[in-house]
């Protein structure tokens, strides 16, 4: 990893969903997450969003095993019409590192976790074993078990059997644009493209099982990376209500050393309370592709 990246790590996932406290409960009980802040988001919060409908509305953080600096936050927010999992572009998938892939699996028969993928080595090294799973607010999470350690990449270890996440999954109109842009603002050195078969993109198509995509993994600070895919001509804008969160994966909040230079924020950064801020200072912005990026400083 290239100690260039000026973003790292991946601090939190925020997840829109009608229930947050419902959400919770689902992944407490399935995938061992502890809630460790329940408040309402702020005006300032949602100012910095650029979605100030979901003001005084109830979120909820948990991390993995209720312990750690790196957590699952969910916001109460209306649902557009039309969004269908990774068919948009944007924030497709969140993966966390675990212990054992198929233990996992097995654990999730019978829960509101849809496997959509089955365990199964990746494509370019069988020293990656990978599912996929479709949550309650329809958000993706790939799930994936490193069973030694590849010199290309720098991961964490798994400390709990569902751990932290580690990588974001964001489809952009072109490889070229996604490299650029994160590149550009961000500091985030480009990756070699790896052609890859993705079978849940491949699903969400109806393309063959043997598609393959085009993506890179960028490489941020923290063993953290942004997985870059080259989405297929037929991805649509993600929609979203006006003053609402996008759905789904809403925002990935990364950790800084200080904010980007340069960059348009929605709303002027401010010091905000509670986790997974504590009064530090963050923005957030628009990338390449619509998604939210938020920038919270570590100083």
């Amino acid at each position: 990893m290239s100690a260039t990246a000026l973003l790292g790590p991946i601090g939190t996932v925020t997840v829109a969903t009608a229930d947050p406290a419902a959400l919770a409960v689902e992944y407490e009980r399935w995938l061992g997450y502890g809630v460790v802040e329940r408040r309402a988001v702020s005006e300032a919060e949602a100012r910095a969003w650029g979605a100030p409908g979901v003001a005084g509305r109830p979120q909820v953080l948990l991390a993995p095993a209720g312990r750690g600096d790196s957590y699952l936050r969910f916001v109460e927010s209306r649902r557009p019409p039309g969004y269908v999992p990774l068919r948009h572009l944007g924030w497709n998938a969140a993966e966390h590192i675990v212990q054992d892939c198929d233990a996992v699996a097995r654990q999730l028969a019978g829960s509101p976790f849809e496997i959509i993928g089955p365990p199964a080595d990746l494509s370019f090294s069988d020293q990656i074993r990978a599912m996929q799973v479709r949550g309650p607010a329809d958000e993706v999470l790939y799930l994936t078990q490193i069973k030694s350690k590849l010199p290309i990449f720098d991961t964490p270890d798994a400390e709990y059997p569902v751990d932290r996440v580690f990588i974001v999954i964001l489809g952009g109109a072109t490889m070229e644009g996604l490299q650029d842009a994160y590149a550009s603002r961000f500091g985030v050195p480009r990756a070699p493209v790896i052609p890859s078969k993705i079978s849940v993109l491949a699903n969400a198509y109806g393309a063959p099982a043997d598609t393959l995509y085009s993506i890179a993994a960028l490489p941020l600070r923290g063993q953290s990376f942004i997985e870059a895919d080259a989405m297929p001509a037929a991805a649509e804008p993600r929609p979203c209500l006006p003053g609402e969160l996008p759905p789904a994966i809403a925002i990935v909040s990364f950790e800084a050393e200080t904010l980007p230079a340069g960059v348009e924020w929605l709303a002027p950064p401010a010091a905000l309370p509670g986790l997974p801020y504590r009064g530090r200072l963050a923005g957030t912005c628009r990338g390449p592709a619509g998604e939210l990026v938020e920038v919270i400083a570590r100083g």
